[in-house]
């Protein structure tokens, strides 16, 4: 009884000295969405009248008992600045409101992509005095449990300053919108790079959804303390079990020497980031060791060491003796090997490298991965042993499903804005299939929980990048993510940016990032803005066997089908029988058709376009200049089938 007398008086001392209290994103230099009502919330106590004023309304209401409270405002045409003000207890004025049009940006990194980073981004940001443009970060952040308010985020007014930390999608999107519309436009960037689609959605969705109820059900509903405890058991068991002995640094000293015996270390695919293999999403230390065989010719001339790109640093070895290290990721990592240091017979690469946080390992161009003997190579690529000696426990988004939803999603709901710009999915390549229902099941989530319709929902479909060497042969699980991206075009009200033509297979964060946000900028034009255009490149409609040929029929043409070098050669095209093997295929151009045949392939039953990882190369077009995304005309099961997503227990 004592107890509850005091939790009583604590909790009534509580809301007698609160203050009216706004969500972060509520703060100066705002921009409210136009042209629909405008949803304003907060918390303050238990049943005080609060009255709110804008431009030339004033709306009051009591807070409930819980101390939450929300009007509507009505639909205000575009325009500003104005003060928003909240009035209770306390008063507060927000400063410099504007109304116009407002976007949410997320995903992963490349929608985190900060303009400072994109090609030309001197030029871009010297020309960047745009105050009626405003972005808002939100402070990235986990949680169990869905959140009330964000950690941390402000609006900030795009000039030279400010905007080198902007989304560089979301800003090229907002310039050429405001070019347009000359309205204010807002641009709200809730993205964390290397995170997938299901740490997005939000636990609700799951329970209710056929394909993952059952995932769901076995992740305990607990506080973000619980979650780490939980999450440190399974991450040092799941390592345990891969690599066979616990995480020790106990004998590190040893393992750079060409003499230690490293029979018992597991082996990794190299090039490739750990993340997307046995070793899972750890950020930690991960010793990796290559054994080579050297003639005698071979040992005695000068070598060069190239070990194409290593997430984040490396320390690296030849035979025990250090011959570099570097500290930034993006950087190629070319060593000269001193004189004498190889030797006939075996040699022994060590390198030892740190992971502080997203992707980790030795990633890259495999053919830069490699010794350089000026007229000869040895490679390096294929398997490498591995040993984990330390594990930074730190929950990351991708550790339980939900976290990012809960902490950078529902904070902003029920704000009011226009659509969603999308860049995500490269995390997720290796489900590539379950990405058929995640994707959707996120949007179909939002939509949902803000309860404004079927909003439009904008998203870029994967560029090129080699990560897996995939193609027709072996499979490519990026062209399966890009064909689950084009499925989701099923749902109402969304488009997508192809953008095979603009990536850089050698690097998953293409710096071109004006042309992604004038692509997704074209399809806003169209749909919303009553600018009727041609807004995105061929899709593929049907097709029809004639003999030794098929013969293609496509959508979205525009004025008619074209290559990006305008010549009659179609590049990327592949054709196969009943026997499932794909070859090479000759394809032309002809009254809107592509025709596809190969001498190869007498009886045809089916067509690949652009279905590789690294798909730089394909060229067809509409006259508009607009990409054609990539597609099979088969339903034969590609890899990722039998992947599924899963939590650690």
């Amino acid at each position: 009884m004592k107890k509850q007398l005091v939790t009583l008086f604590l909790l009534v001392t509580f809301f007698s000295n609160a203050n009216v209290k706004m969500p972060l994103l509520f703060s100066d230099g705002m921009v409210l969405q136009r042209n629909k009502s405008i949803p304003v919330w907060g918390w303050a106590n238990a049943n005080e009248k609060i009255e709110v004023h804008f431009n030339k309304q004033t709306k009051t209401i009591a807070a409930g008992k819980d101390g939450k409270w929300m009007v509507k405002l009505d639909a205000e045409k575009a325009g500003g600045p104005f003060e928003l003000i909240i009035k209770g207890k306390n008063k507060i004025v927000i400063a410099n409101v504007l109304v116009g049009e407002v976007w949410i940006c997320s995903g992963q990194s490349n929608m985190e992509f900060q303009m400072y980073k994109t090609m030309n981004s001197k030029a871009e940001i010297e020309d960047s005095n745009y105050p009626m443009i405003r972005h808002f970060g939100v402070a990235q952040d986990l949680s169990g449990s869905p959140k009330e308010d964000l950690k941390a985020g402000k609006w900030a007014v795009c000039n030279k300053e400010n905007v080198k930390d902007f989304t560089a999608v979301g800003y090229f999107f907002a310039k050429k919108l405001y070019a347009e519309l000359k309205i204010p436009i807002g641009i709200i960037n809730t993205s964390w790079g290397g995170t997938c689609v299901e740490t997005w959605t939000s636990r609700d969705a799951f329970e209710k959804n056929d394909e993952f109820k059952g995932m769901i059900a076995g992740v305990p509903q607990v506080d973000m303390g619980s979650v780490f405890e939980i999450y440190k058991k399974s991450l040092l068991d799941n390592i345990k079990t891969v690599q066979g002995f616990e995480v020790t640094d106990a004998n590190e000293k040893e393992y750079k020497a060409a003499d230690f015996n490293d029979a018992k270390w597991p082996e990794i695919k190299v090039p490739s980031l750990w993340e997307n293999q046995q070793i899972g999403n750890i950020d930690g230390i991960v010793w990796m060791r290559k054994t080579i065989v050297l003639s005698a010719e071979q040992a005695k001339k000068e070598a060069v060491l190239h070990m194409a790109k290593i997430d984040d640093e490396d320390t690296t070895y030849v035979n025990g003796v250090q011959v570099g290290t570097n500290t930034i990721w993006e950087t190629s990592r070319i060593y000269k090997i001193p004189a004498g240091v190889l030797k006939e017979g075996k040699n022994v690469i060590a390198v030892r490298i740190t992971d502080y946080s997203g992707g980790g390992g030795i990633y890259g161009d495999p053919n830069d991965l490699k010794i350089d003997f000026k007229d000869s190579n040895v490679s390096l690529q294929g398997l490498w042993k591995f040993n984990v000696i330390k594990v930074k426990i730190e929950i990351s988004p991708n550790s339980y499903p939900s976290l990012l939803y809960n902490a950078m999603i529902n904070p902003l709901i029920p704000y009011a804005f226009k659509g969603v710009l999308w860049y995500q999915g490269e995390a997720n390549v290796w489900r590539a299939k379950q990405y058929k229902k995640a994707f959707p099941l996120m949007i179909n989530d939002w939509r949902t929980k803000w309860n404004q319709g079927s909003f439009p929902f904008y998203f870029v479909q994967l560029s090129s990048f080699n990560e897996f060497n995939g193609n027709s042969k072996v499979g490519s699980r990026w062209a399966e993510l890009r064909e689950a991206q084009s499925e989701t075009l099923k749902l109402p009200n969304t488009g997508m940016a192809v953008t095979t033509d603009i990536g850089n297979a050698k690097d998953i964060h293409p710096t071109n990032k004006q042309d992604v946000g004038l692509r997704l900028e074209a399809i806003a034009l169209n749909n919303d803005y009553g600018k009727k255009r041609v807004h995105s490149g061929p899709t593929y409609k049907s097709q029809q066997i004639k003999g030794n040929q098929i013969i293609l029929t496509f959508d979205n043409i525009g004025g008619g089908l074209s290559t990006s070098d305008s010549t009659d050669n179609v590049k990327g095209f592949e054709i196969a029988g009943s026997d499932k093997v794909f070859h090479s295929a000759k394809a032309i151009i002809k009254g809107n058709k592509i025709i596809v045949s190969s001498e190869k392939v007498p009886n045809p039953v089916a067509v690949h376009y652009g279905w590789a990882d690294d798909d730089t190369e394909i060229n067809l077009f509409n006259k508009e200049k607009f990409p054609a995304s990539p597609f099979r005309t088969d339903n034969w099961e590609m890899i990722t089938v039998n992947e599924k997503y899963q939590v650690s227990k």
